[in-house]
């Protein structure tokens, strides 16, 4: 490990997509993470990253509490590290494959003449889980009027950075293919009736 380590928190399936070069995969999800950061000197600093900032977080509070410290996290994650073109590490072979759907991919999506709210979230993501069942509820009381899109986040990095997605849940209205409104973070069912309006 570098001198002053830095953690992926995310799993070994996202850091095999692109990580911090030299940054060091431990899973915050995994059986296995306090055993991970059993090694690390609690005294000097530590970097700390996931996707949007949630589960690095945890870990970050989590290893503050286990006695480290000087714990740092990256603020928005590889969402925002990407965002702003940062340089990635990676698994395996390099590729140069884009990864998830194109912007006119998107576009297309967007090509109706009804409402469409788009959902960014990622599976591991709480808010995300929690605002689900209104959404589907929503998809099917307002389907004459509404499309719903949900999009991974992990799965589509690069229509992310395209679009300046760097928060999870991200929302964004369309109408006659124009964005209209965005929100960020849990909305409440009454939220996002409103932001359809």
């Amino acid at each position: 490990m570098p001198e002053a380590p830095v953690l992926d928190v995310r799993t070994p399936g996202e850091f095999a997509g692109g990580h911090i070069a030299k940054a060091v995969n431990v899973d915050w999800n995994g059986s296995d993470f306090e055993k991970g950061i059993a090694g690390l000197d609690k005294k000097k600093p530590v970097f700390v990253y996931c996707l949007s900032g949630g589960r690095s977080g945890s870990a970050a509070r989590m290893m503050r509490e286990a006695g480290f410290t000087s714990v740092y996290e990256l603020n928005g994650g590889m969402i925002r590290w990407r965002s702003e073109g940062q340089p990635e590490g990676k698994a395996g072979a390099p590729t140069n494959a884009s990864k998830g759907m194109t912007k006119a991919d998107f576009e297309k999506l967007l090509n109706t003449d009804k409402t469409v709210l788009v959902d960014f979230y990622a599976v591991w993501c709480g808010p995300c889980k929690k605002m689900k069942p209104d959404l589907d509820q929503m998809e099917v009381s307002l389907k004459d009027k509404l499309v719903i899109l949900r999009i991974d986040a992990d799965q589509n990095p690069d229509l992310l950075k395209e679009l300046a997605v760097e928060s999870l849940p991200t929302l964004m209205v369309f109408k006659n293919q124009i964005q209209v409104s965005k929100a960020l973070g849990y909305q409440s069912k009454e939220q996002l009736m409103n932001l359809v309006k």
